[in-house]
């Protein structure tokens, strides 16, 4: 008979206090807590061999009883077009999730995923087609940073959870995420440097709003209306677009945090003189940011991204109302540039092959 593997403890997920009470039970010194944190979370060691400064015989017993979260670089595309990288990552169980790096003059933006693909089905989404697979643990969150850091060699001063999934949709290891990668004992990065994307999971925003955080949240509005906004995404079927700028009001009440709202422009579909005054009622009155989006073609979906002179003439409206508002410029054109695409590429490929195999048998 077999003898059943032990499943390892993530270490990475545990939180200083967390560690240093994990070493105290073990009978070990509580200073060896601060040192195994920073291997972990600030030197970004991938092995415990690398702890040098611990003894043989701890850095055994934590291989034994422990295990780094593995997430292993599998394609690393560099754009010519402008300073972004994309990073394709695999999981211990095989599942691959996409990070971005952006360089700007302000400094180095990561974009993470939160989720090993999405159920929330946005249409124009690559990230939502094959839905979810399962949630990211809070060490993967973590490691995609620290993995893409130690490649580059460059340090990362902003965050962005706008990657495949909906954080609110892993919301304690979402939260445990963010404690942890602006604590002084890692990273430490400002949480005024780390903005979240949600769809609109109202319970999810109201939550988040008590957390004491002071990150950015930018919700996913895509339109202004509930009718228009159910057939660009299904949570909108759960939660009233009133619902959810209501929400949004709580959080920078809360929180005192301007409220970005992210809206693809989607040629044909929500780009018109009526769409732009159906916005123009939302953010009027409110303290917000807008971020226009022309929409990424994905292979899958039929949308199309309207003209330049069609998105400028849509902006123009709206700053003639008062509402601060931008275009995002787009990063890594020359490369898998929309949510998923890279992920979803692979994804394919590998059916491809099965498929061959299978044929050829």
């Amino acid at each position: 008979m077999e003898k059943a593997v032990r499943k390892k403890k993530d270490i990475c997920s545990y939180t200083y206090e967390e560690l240093a009470e994990e070493m105290q039970a073990a009978g070990e010194k509580t200073f060896r807590a601060k040192q195994i944190y920073q291997w972990l979370h600030v030197k970004l060691a991938d092995s415990f061999e690398e702890m040098t400064n611990l003894s043989k015989s701890l850095r055994e017993k934590l291989d034994e009883e422990y295990q780094i979260a593995p997430v292993e670089l599998v394609e690393r595309q560099i754009s010519k077009a402008d300073p972004t990288e994309k990073f394709l990552f695999e999981l211990e169980d095989g599942n691959m999730v996409e990070s971005v790096l952006m360089k700007y003059d302000y400094g180095n933006s990561v974009c993470i995923s939160s989720q090993a693909g999405c159920r929330m089905g946005c249409r124009f989404c690559a990230s939502t087609i094959g839905g979810l697979i399962r949630i990211l643990k809070t060490s993967e969150m973590l490691r995609q940073i620290y993995r893409i850091q130690k490649i580059t060699g460059e340090r990362v001063s902003n965050i962005v959870v706008m990657g495949t999934g909906e954080p609110l949709d892993n919301y304690d290891n979402f939260v445990r995420f963010i404690r942890m990668v602006s604590a002084p004992e890692g990273l430490n990065i400002s949480q005024r440097n780390i903005t979240a994307s949600t769809c609109g999971i109202v319970p999810g925003i109201l939550r988040l709003a008590e957390e004491g955080f002071q990150i950015t949240l930018a919700l996913s509005l895509h339109a202004g209306t509930q009718e228009k906004r159910k057939s660009l995404m299904p949570v909108a079927n759960r939660y009233e677009l009133s619902e959810v700028l209501a929400a949004c009001d709580t959080y920078f009440e809360k929180t005192g945090r301007r409220i970005t709202f992210e809206y693809s422009l989607v040629k044909d579909v929500n780009d018109t003189d009526e769409d732009a005054a159906d916005l123009i009622r939302i953010a009027g009155h409110r303290n917000c940011h807008i971020n226009l989006i022309p929409v990424n073609p994905v292979r899958e979906r039929s949308y199309v991204r309207p003209s330049r002179q069609n998105a400028l003439k849509f902006q123009n409206k709206l700053e003639k109302n008062g509402i601060n508002v931008t275009i995002r410029r787009e990063r890594g054109s020359d490369i898998d540039g929309a949510c998923g695409q890279l992920r979803r590429r692979y994804a394919a490929a590998g059916k491809e092959k099965a498929d061959e195999i299978l044929r050829a048998d």
